[in-house]
């Protein structure tokens, strides 16, 4: 194999290991937020730590990284920053985290799996996503993201029987100890987090649309996550009002959840989601969202002893082959760009060899006339 065969192999393999990487990052965020969350910390505080961990990792990498890339701030750009600041970091992970404190890890995670649907029918009226439907790969995307949200619903729906796994016997005092700090309420957390999936997605969208006027992935991070954090701060002081101990931070699973996820799931995670975008469009990035729900369920049910269903792992099946339906289709659009742009670059060497010869062609008559006029 050629050294440019490995290239293009390594360039078509990046985004999706990046797309993976960054789901494993968000099931280890649902695991350790929840357990935080079940130790009492408040989640609009949580929310607030966050994304100031996350604007003091990446502001001084953006600084640096991005001095030659940034564009002028208009006030177009600093208005749609601030509208990034209030989908995701302040209304997304607020209803979420308020979802998760009514419902399981796992549960939380399953529920996500409509940001696929929701972001595909954005990117579809945005015009970011094209879809033809007498195409194949636009019906496998429009049929892998219909399976999906069903696999996501039978999940929740149908518990069907109880898995014994021996090591959730173990935690069975665990689990009725946080049941009792915080209630029970599925609709409510369901109706929760799918109101903030719908801001993701939203969130998602009007990244990728920012990223064509300000092209700087680094420094657009790190004015989210400020605005994120100023605008969270306003809510989180309205919603604790009252109640000062909500911001003490000690040594323990408080602030881990604060460090992990404003590090990884917020400074790392929008950047990497905001170069795989670039590449991509922002349904790839959403299409794996389904992997996070399937590693929360195995941990959630080692670490938090949450208890498995075959029901739910019948849906997550289902999530897995509409997944795959949707990467497809995907994958048949990029064949498509990459023909497309190889068909434009053909003419073109088409026409210069035309050009090449016929110069040649003037230059040899040229010198004949020369010639000839020599000899008279």
């Amino acid at each position: 194999m050629s050294m440019e065969s490995i290239s293009q192999l390594r360039n078509q393999v990046k985004p999706f290991l990046a797309a993976i990487l960054l789901q494993f990052g968000y099931a280890g965020l649902s695991i350790i937020t929840k357990f935080a969350l079940n130790q009492g910390m408040s989640q609009h505080v949580l929310v607030v730590y966050r994304h100031a961990v996350a604007t003091a990792v990446v502001a001084p990498f953006a600084i640096v990284l991005d001095r030659k890339v940034r564009t002028k701030l208009t006030f177009s750009l600093f208005a749609k920053i601030v509208l990034l600041g209030l989908l995701e970091p302040v209304i997304d992970q607020n209803l979420f985290y308020t979802g998760m404190k009514y419902t399981t890890a796992t549960f939380t995670s399953a529920m996500c799996n409509v940001l696929p649907a929701f972001a595909f029918l954005m990117a579809w009226a945005c015009g970011l996503e094209k879809v033809y439907i007498k195409r194949l790969h636009s019906q496998a995307k429009v049929l892998g993201t219909i399976v999906t949200v069903g696999g996501a619903m039978f999940m929740t729906l149908v518990k069907g029987t109880m898995l014994n796994l021996p090591w959730t016997n173990l935690g069975n005092a665990h689990e009725t100890s946080t049941s009792s700090v915080n209630k029970q309420d599925p609709i409510r957390g369901a109706l929760m987090i799918i109101s903030g999936c719908a801001c993701w997605s939203g969130f998602i969208i009007l990244q990728a649309i920012t990223l064509k006027s300000y092209p700087a992935e680094l420094s657009l991070t790190a004015l989210i996550c400020l605005m994120g954090t100023l605008e969270s701060s306003i809510l989180a002081l309205v919603m604790e009002r009252g109640n000062p101990s909500a911001w003490s931070i000690h040594l323990d699973v408080k602030l881990l959840a604060c460090v992990y996820s404003g590090v990884v799931c917020s400074g790392f995670a929008y950047y990497i989601q905001a170069v795989i975008m670039k590449e991509r469009g922002p349904v790839f990035v959403t299409a794996f969202s389904p992997l996070t729900m399937i590693l929360v369920a195995i941990m959630g049910s080692f670490i938090l002893s949450e208890t498995l269903y075959l029901g739910r792992v019948i849906g997550a099946v289902v999530i897995v082959v509409g997944l795959y339906l949707v990467l497809w289709g995907k994958s048949k659009d990029q064949d498509q760009i990459t023909m497309s742009e190889s068909n434009k670059v053909l003419p073109t060497t088409q026409n210069a060899a035309i050009m090449e010869e016929s110069i040649k062609t003037t230059t040899s008559n040229q010198e004949f006339v020369a010639i000839d006029g020599s000899k008279l």
